[in-house]
């Protein structure tokens, strides 16, 4: 088991870890964000990644750190492996990740174990199925309006987007009745922003207390058409669904900067710019590694930029390549995460998102950006120009 050294580890500190803490891994930072794509921050991240392999070579690799012993991934069998053995003996429930959701979803299936975990698993995976919402007709109608609005000012821009977005997300989680309850929303985006700081924030009580509430109204309707129709325990998954819905709106809006289409589109907007840009999981025991043993309690870290976006491994890595989802993929190439723990929405994020990806490639023709593409990408940041499709003159 290779053990980094000093400087190492704080390359690993600096480049890789930190920045991603700092951009907001349960929501993102504007100001962050803007300037993580000035410096191009996933790229050092990256190169720092590739030169940890070269040292150690493709064993995980241990950093000296003080109280947490942390295994860094560098070879895409080991994330294959950790992935396929959650969550056990590799607990996705950290310390780190119940410290961060417990601000606003303290019972989430992501943060369960054992049996629970098994039980909020089944009612998430039934829940979820695409077909239980009307995705298309809803994507429709919103997608309608903001092509209206994108006509009449001449450009596509995040803010536009987010609000379209955010209406159809309420109307497929919450029905119809909660299309234009913006506060619901920004009320949990403020228990995400404390959800930011995991340990370091005191818990909002009286502001959980006002979501729960005006949750539950939407809830006691269960509109048809919606999931909250579905049956199950319902009022303690919803706002791991809606954070969840949170990243599949930054995903779509950079993949139609990609002129991304369809599902492949989604998928390679999710594998070039990771809304998930860090995996983590926990050992349950001792375990054994390329003959070497980690200790019980061990944070093993797959920062999955370095294994999408690697030109070692990957001769696509900085283009738009949806045709390789049309074949088996290498283990590391995980978007929606992999295993036992992959995302139970999967299915519902990327119908919902390539519904809008070609409504409004139905309307619209949008600049996509050149290769090589950039390794940070602001999506807060981005204006598209846009005209009405068939009329652009190349």
């Amino acid at each position: 088991m290779a053990i980094s050294s000093r400087l190492d580890t704080t390359r690993v500190l600096s480049t890789v870890l930190l920045p991603t803490l700092a951009k907001g891994v349960i929501v993102r930072r504007p100001a962050v964000m803007s300037l993580a794509e000035k410096l191009q921050s996933d790229a050092s991240a990256v190169e720092t990644m590739r030169g940890l392999r070269d040292r150690y070579g493709p064993e995980p690799v241990r950093l000296r750190v003080t109280g947490r012993s942390i295994a860094v991934l560098v070879d895409p069998t080991d994330v294959g492996r950790l992935l396929a053995e959650s969550p056990d003996p590799f607990a996705l429930a950290t310390k780190e990740k119940k410290a961060a959701l417990r601000h606003f979803q303290p019972h989430g299936v992501l943060i369960s174990e054992g049996a629970e975990r098994e039980r909020l698993r089944e009612v998430n995976e039934r829940a979820l199925r695409p077909g239980n919402v009307p995705v298309e007709d809803i994507v429709r109608d919103e997608a309608d309006l903001l092509t209206r609005h994108v006509r009449s000012t001449g450009e596509l821009t995040w803010d536009s987007f987010a609000q379209a977005w955010w209406r159809i997300v309420r109307r497929i989680v919450l029905g119809d009745g909660a299309r234009g309850d913006d506060q619901l929303t920004d009320d949990l985006k403020a228990l995400r922003g404390d959800a930011n700081w995991a340990f370091l924030h005191p818990r909002r009580r009286e502001l959980r207390e006002r979501f729960e509430r005006r949750l539950g109204e939407h809830l006691a309707r269960a509109e048809e058409g919606s999931l909250a129709a579905q049956p199950g325990d319902l009022a303690t998954q919803i706002p791991h669904w809606l954070f969840a819905f949170d990243a599949a709106g930054i995903v779509t809006m950079r993949a139609l900067a990609i002129g991304g289409r369809g599902t492949h589109g989604m998928l390679e907007s999710a594998r070039l710019w990771p809304t998930t840009p860090v995996i983590l999981r926990e050992s349950r025991t001792a375990t054994r590694w390329h003959g070497a043993w980690l200790p019980e309690d061990t944070l093993f870290v797959v920062f999955t930029p370095f294994f999408h976006r690697d030109p070692d491994r990957l001769p696509y890595a900085d283009r738009y390549a949806p045709e390789i989802w049309d074949r088996p993929l290498d283990p590391a190439i995980v978007p929606f995460s992999g295993g036992p723990g992959v995302c139970p929405g999967r299915d519902l994020v990327l119908a919902t998102g390539a519904a809008m990806l070609d409504v409004l490639g139905e309307h619209l023709e949008l600049p996509a950006l050149d290769a090589p593409l950039p390794a940070t990408l602001n999506h807060f940041a981005l204006r598209m120009q846009a005209t009405p499709a068939g009329t652009r003159v190349s």
